[in-house]
């Protein structure tokens, strides 16, 4: 455990308090329900503040197509790691976790509670899980990569089978992009794949709040925004961000779309339609992605009770009501291996 995680923990032990990480589909109310459990928390004389967790709500000016939270939410309750990196920068997970472990030391100095708040599953978990993030060698990979041409695929699993029998036992051999990233790893850390596995297990003392929907709600909401999008200027922000969008900014969703849109590719309805169907897949993926974690306690998000669950849930955490079972959540998954950092 790293200095800065060392300290982070300790501040929370020793104030009771855990961090709150509020997770779920797009457009589930994510947001929303951070700004009411902040503005609860303080009326009960405990401050918090929200920390983004979304990887592309991090880039300056991509506002509208990430729906990022608005300066009127921002200035009811402060708001982190929004707008730290320009779109021609790259954003990564393992730089995510450094910037947000950081974050959250500071704000337990100050004794003020963080309340993270994101849709990307990897992100959110970055922030607070035993999850690290092996470096890569071009030079490794390359002679790997170079190593199944002439050898196949076949034998270099055999010999991951024979360095990290774990690691081959959870991994498909036919699957020789998995197998290399295993084998770089094991080079390069000297240790097993399989040690650099994420493990549901908290570094950071923290509960977990998801937001659950019904797909035709959460399908209605998905259209209402993405209309909302448009109506908002989004084609417009796409147009004056477009020479400074790096390869991973307009990996976001949408943007591409849009910049068809502007090339005369598509018209309105095409990209709306497109970005709607997208956004519904996304919500899909994050759905499957936050319900292997059994940490997690999910909350109907159309809840007229929600808030009052929600600042229940925080003050059983606190409590230490939860440590027994989140302690064990890592028995009860099963990884997949490679997924990763590949």
């Amino acid at each position: 455990m790293s200095a800065t995680e060392t300290s982070v923990t300790e501040s929370v032990k020793s104030a009771g308090q855990r961090v709150v990480s509020i997770v779920g589909p797009t457009a589930s109310g994510k947001t929303s329900l951070a700004i009411a459990l902040a503005k609860a928390l303080e009326g009960e004389g405990q401050r918090a503040e929200i920390v983004n967790a979304d990887a592309y709500q991090m880039y300056r000016g991509m506002d509208i197509g990430t729906a990022k939270a608005t300066e009127e939410e921002r200035s009811q309750v402060p708001h982190h790691l929004l707008d730290v990196i320009e779109p021609t920068e790259t954003m990564t997970v393992a730089r995510f976790q450094k910037l947000v472990r950081d974050c959250i030391g500071e704000l337990q100095g100050r004794g003020v509670r963080p309340i993270l708040v994101g849709g990307s599953g990897l992100y959110a978990r970055a922030a607070i899980d035993d999850i690290s993030f092996p470096g890569t060698d071009p030079e490794v990979r390359a002679r790997l990569e170079q190593r199944v041409k002439d050898e196949g695929a076949g034998a270099l699993f055999a010999e991951l089978e024979r360095k990290d029998p774990e690691a081959a036992a959870r991994m498909d051999p036919h699957n020789p992009r998995r197998t290399v990233r295993a084998l770089e790893v094991i080079e390069i850390t000297g240790r097993p794949y399989s040690a650099s596995l994420p493990r549901y297990r908290y570094v950071i003392p923290s509960v977990q709040i998801g937001l659950d929907l019904p797909r035709e709600e959460l399908d209605r909401r998905i259209a209402i925004r993405t209309k909302r999008m448009f109506d908002d200027g989004f084609v417009d922000e796409v147009e004056r961000l477009r020479p400074r969008l790096g390869v991973t900014a307009a990996r976001a969703l949408g943007y591409q779309q849009v910049i068809d849109l502007l090339d005369g590719l598509t018209d309105l309805d095409e990209a709306m339609a497109d970005v709607a169907q997208k956004t519904r897949r996304l919500a899909r993926r994050q759905m499957g992605w936050f319900g292997r974690d059994p940490r997690i306690h999910w909350l109907e998000a159309l809840n007229p009770g929600l808030l009052d669950r929600a600042r229940g849930i925080v003050h059983h955490a606190d409590a230490g009501d939860y440590d027994a079972i989140d302690a064990h959540a890592d028995e009860y998954v099963q990884h997949h291996l490679g997924d990763i950092a590949a």
